[in-house]
């Protein structure tokens, strides 16, 4: 893993996998992720497909730089939005997903890479959708991965998956580890692994525990809003993903993308929930590898 300064002063870890003369492919991570959070074997497969694999921390997570002590009210903006306030939501957060859009162009250009696939999950699908509308020249094709459009109508999370995600944030390791048993409630009920999702929330305490960066990226995610025009005149070549057992954004947020771009592939998947398990890797990596080519 690598940390690299962009133009704007601000910094990313990042790691590539797979030659830089191949086509350039960005992974883009959700809310509150860490790069970690792809599988090092996942991208490999996609390396060894021939894409130059691109996978790193957004902004107030992992390693990548931090808004230290940028207060944001949190329920306030929740209150805007549900009121139907956006502008309002926006002022009050301290970033949208636009500027998070801008943070992968910024590491892409760091990176002297002109134009690239993009493949974004869950939140980072979101960031990903924001990349083909606003830069629509740097971005080659789109692959949005168990997201939605940002409509309130769609993806819905249940209630459980509602409740889970906002359970109480854990304050040590320990509470860390255990707090992972919540991702059950959206992951895939075929092919769960406790002990994988135990592991992962190990590494990520012990590499960067950040939890006040949560607030802000939930923030941005709320107070950005739909993408419904944005998308409606999407020229990018684009491929959605979604697990039919997704509990955290249902179904309905992948379909309602793909209805809305123009010519988009849809792909649904029985057994996957909001999660990419490995017997499943055959099938999303030859779906991301066949799109991208």
């Amino acid at each position: 893993m690598t940390q690299i300064a962009t133009a704007d002063g601000m910094t990313f870890e990042y790691e590539a996998f797979g030659d830089a003369a191949d086509p350039p492919l960005l992974l883009v991570m959700g809310f509150g992720a860490q790069l970690i959070a792809w599988p090092r074997a996942f991208c490999e497969r996609l390396a060894a497909g021939g894409r130059y694999a691109v996978a790193f921390d957004n902004r107030d997570c992992g390693l990548s730089s931090k808004l230290d002590g940028e207060v944001v009210d949190l329920e306030a903006v929740i209150a805007a939005a549900s009121a139907g306030d956006m502008d309002g939501a926006r002022r009050l957060a301290p970033y949208t997903l636009s500027a998070m859009a801008a943070d992968a162009f910024a590491l892409l250009t760091a990176l002297g890479i002109e134009r690239a696939h993009v493949v974004g999950t869950s939140v980072g699908g979101m960031i990903a959708q924001i990349m083909a509308i606003e830069r629509p020249e740097r971005v080659l094709t789109l692959t949005s991965m168990m997201s939605s459009t940002g409509e309130p109508s769609f993806g819905q999370s249940t209630p459980e998956a509602m409740a889970a995600l906002f359970a109480a944030a854990p304050t040590d390791r320990a509470g860390a580890i255990a707090a992972a048993s919540h991702a059950r409630v959206w992951a895939s009920k075929r092919y769960l692994d406790v002990e994988a999702l135990e592991e992962l929330a190990a590494q990520s305490y012990d590499r960067s525990f950040y939890p006040e960066g949560l607030r802000r990226q939930l923030a941005a995610m709320i107070s950005t809003g739909s993408r419904a025009d944005g998308l409606r005149d999407l020229a990018t070549p684009t491929l959605v993903i979604h697990g039919l057992d997704d509990t955290l954004i249902t179904p309905s947020g992948g379909e309602r993308t793909a209805a809305l771009i123009p010519g988009a592939r849809l792909l649904l998947i029985e057994d996957m929930g909001h999660d990419r398990p490995e017997p499943l890797w055959d099938r999303i990596c030859g779906a991301i590898l066949e799109h991208t080519m």
